[in-house]
C-alpha cells in the first residue's frame, strides 16, 4: 500500500494526461481553471504527458507559465494511459483526485457535481456519458457490449467504464496499484476495499481535434484484463481454492486415463502405455498446480499477517 500523498493546503487534484493533443492542450486549460476556481478550494492540475510527438510538451510548458496551478510530468516514451494517470494519481496532493481526458470530449463544468458527492460520502463516482458524442459501430456499441461483461464478470455495475472523467478519495486511490489498461476497472479493483461507488451524468463532445487513440482493436487487451480482474477479485484472499480446483480437475482427468489403459490391459488388448503415460502427466501437472496454491497461500497470508502487524504497530 503506498503512502498518502495528499497535502494538507490543496484540497483538490485534476489529472490529465496527454498523447499528442497539441491543439487541445490551452482550451482545456483555461476551459478548466476557472471552474476550478470558482469551487473555492485550493487545487493543482497535473497534466501527463505520455510521451507525445507534437507541440504537446511546450503547450503545458506555456501553460504552466500562465498557471502557477499547473503541473507537469513527462514521459521518456508512450507508456499507455493507465500509466500516466497512475503517475499523476501518485504525485497528486489533493484529498480529492479527479481524472478526465485532454481531448476536451470531457466538460470540466460537471467537475463541480463530483465533488460533491465525493464530499458527501463516497469513495469513487464515475462519470456516465449518456448522450455520448462517438461513432456507432466502433465506440458506443463496443463499449455497451464490454460495460455490460465487466458488471456481469466483476459484480460492480457501472454504465460507463471508459469514461475517464472519475472522482476519488485520495486515500482510496492511491492505495490502488494499475497496470496494463486497468484504469477502466478501478471501481471493481476498489471494490475490494469495500468502497462506496456511485455514477453521475456527464456532459460529452465531439472530438475538435486529432484523431482517438482508440479503437475496437483493442477489444482482445481488454478481454484479457477483464480476466485478469476476475481471477483478482474471486481468488486474491483464497488462491488455494482456485488452484485446488484446477488440481481436481486434473487429477480427474488423470484417473479416466488410467481407467482406460488398465481396462484395455484386462479386455486383453494390451496395455496402454501412451494412456498410463498421459495419467502420469496429468497427475504430475495437478500436484504442480496444488503446490502453486499452497505457495500463493502462505504468500498471501504472511503479507496480511505483516499488514496487521505494521498497523498495530502504528496505533500502539
Amino acid at each position: 500500500m503506498r503512502t498518502e500523498l495528499f497535502h494538507p493546503e490543496i484540497e483538490l487534484s485534476v489529472v490529465v494526461p496527454f498523447y499528442n493533443e497539441e491543439e487541445s492542450v490551452t482550451p482545456l486549460i483555461e476551459k478548466l481553471y476557472p471552474v476550478l476556481e470558482q469551487t473555492g478550494s485550493r487545487f493543482e492540475i497535473i497534466a501527463v504527458d505520455d510521451g507525445s510527438q507534437d507541440e504537446t510538451v511546450p503547450r503545458l510548458c506555456l501553460a504552466k507559465q500562465r498557471f502557477p496551478e499547473v503541473r507537469v510530468i513527462k514521459f521518456r516514451k508512450n507508456f499507455g494511459q493507465t500509466q500516466a494517470m497512475q503517475a499523476g494519481i501518485d504525485h497528486a496532493k489533493g484529498k480529492i483526485i479527479i481524472t478526465m481526458d485532454g481531448d476536451l470530449q470531457n466538460d470540466p463544468t460537471d467537475i463541480p457535481l463530483f465533488i460533491e458527492k465525493i464530499q458527501a460520502g463516497y469513495d469513487i463516482v464515475c462519470g456516465w456519458r449518456h448522450k455520448r458524442k462517438d461513432k456507432l459501430i466502433s465506440r458506443k456499441i463496443p463499449s455497451r457490449i464490454a460495460n455490460w461483461l465487466i458488471g456481469k464478470i466483476t459484480g460492480v455495475s457501472i454504465k460507463d467504464n471508459g469514461c475517464s472523467l472519475k472522482a476519488y478519495s485520495a486515500k482510496v486511490i492511491q492505495s490502488v496499484s494499475l497496470y496494463s489498461d486497468m484504469h477502466r476497472f478501478i471501481p471493481a479493483m476498489a471494490s475490494l476495499a469495500g468502497t462506496d461507488v456511485t455514477e453521475i451524468k456527464v456532459k460529452h463532445h465531439a472530438r475538435q481535434f486529432g484523431v482517438s487513440k482508440y479503437g475496437i482493436s483493442r477489444t482482445y487487451k481488454v478481454l484479457v484484463d477483464l480476466m485478469t480482474i476476475k481471477m483478482i477479485l474471486s481468488f486474491s484472499s483464497h488462491p488455494l481454492l482456485f488452484f485446488g480446483f484446477s488440481t481436481l480437475f486434473f487429477m480427474v482427468l488423470g484417473g479416466m486415463f488410467f481407467i482406460a489403459a488398465f481396462s484395455s490391459y484386462f479386455s486383453q488388448q494390451g496395455f496402454d502405455f501412451m494412456m498410463a503415460s498421459s495419467g502420469v502427466l496429468f497427475y504430475v501437472l495437478g500436484l504442480f498446480l496444488l503446490s502453486i496454491g499452497i505457495l500463493s497461500e502462505l504468500v498471501i497470508k504472511t503479507g496480511s499477517f505483516r499488514s496487521l502487524s505494521s498497523v498495530k504497530m502504528r496505533v500502539e
